[in-house]
């Protein structure tokens, strides 16, 4: 077994160990959990330590040993780091080399129960495979992209990982034209088995930096965890559209106030919502998040 190998196999049992107990994820599809879904951070090698650090002090878990490994299909090499949150995962790249394309344009990668099934099932639903499956020293990955250019990693592991539940589930935040919103949550939702849990055509657009205007905000769960979807004309102040994640805490103050200590800027007000106190965050190394804390109904 190579060290790439031996590391996540630790890390799976390490990140087990500090499980919090939530509810279980409804079964969609091929998609395994969203205790998989995993984040994709890009950053420079000078940045990695002080990122993982300041994102592991900010929302707690544990980070993997950093490896040095080549993840893809052709020559190049990155430092790789998983992080494990209760709040979510990431996988962290720091390339030594030129970043091939399409690779760095994905924002989340997904397990799924069995890889050729799940390319099927993507095709079927409308996305198009733009990486298709290739072998990496642990399983198998690809990545799709469906209509408004949303990009995502599929994955496979020869040794199917196990992870403990999340204690509160992130929102993939996805932003889309009118143009392409219906048919992309059309295809999503035919893919993942999801369901449209909220589809409001006048959300308060102060969410998305663009206080006493109104947009369509469209919610979504399915095995893959949560998805809001942001149907905006594209005018949007920084560094809203920028974000990948939302992540959902229980004392937003708190969060901030680790956040801050570990070296992240706020970068936005925080925008009391009608169901959620939300503000945005700049983490070292530039990954920005959302960060929110719903309110009690």
């Amino acid at each position: 077994m190579n060290n790439f190998k031996k590391a996540i196999y630790r890390f799976t049992a390490n990140a087990a160990a500090i499980a919090l107990s939530a509810a279980p994820a409804a079964a969609a599809s091929e998609a395994v959990g969203p205790q998989y879904d995993s984040t994709h951070v890009y950053v420079a090698p000078s940045s990695l330590d002080a990122f993982v650090h300041a994102f592991v002090a900010t929302f707690g878990g544990k980070p993997s040993a950093p490896l040095t490994v080549n993840v893809l299909p052709v020559p190049a090499k990155t430092k790789f780091q998983y992080v494990w949150t209760s709040a979510g995962t990431l996988s962290v790249f720091a390339f030594l080399t030129p970043i091939p394309y399409p690779f760095g344009q994905e924002r989340t990668g997904w397990l799924v129960n069995d890889m050729d099934a799940a390319l099927t099932a993507a095709r079927h639903a409308g996305a198009e495979v733009i990486v298709d499956k290739f072998k990496d020293a642990i399983g198998y990955d690809a990545v799709i992209e469906w209509p408004g250019g949303l990009k995502n990693q599929l994955y496979w592991h020869f040794t199917a990982p196990s992870y403990p539940p999340l204690e509160t589930i992130p929102d993939n935040r996805v932003y889309v034209s009118g143009d392409s919103v219906d048919t992309f949550v059309r295809d999503f939702l035919k893919f993942s088995g999801g369901t449209v849990v909220a589809d409001d055509g006048k959300a308060d657009a102060g969410e998305i930096g663009k206080p006493g205007e109104w947009y369509r905000r469209i919610r979504i769960e399915s095995g893959f965890g949560r998805m809001q979807v942001m149907v905006t004309d594209g005018h949007l102040p920084y560094p809203f559209g920028r974000e990948i994640t939302g992540y959902a805490v229980t004392d937003l103050d708190a969060t901030l106030a680790k956040a801050k200590a570990a070296g992240a800027h706020l970068l936005t007000p925080r925008f009391e919502a009608v169901d959620r106190s939300t503000i945005m965050l700049e983490f070292p190394g530039g990954y920005i998040a959302e960060v929110h804390a719903l309110k009690a109904k």
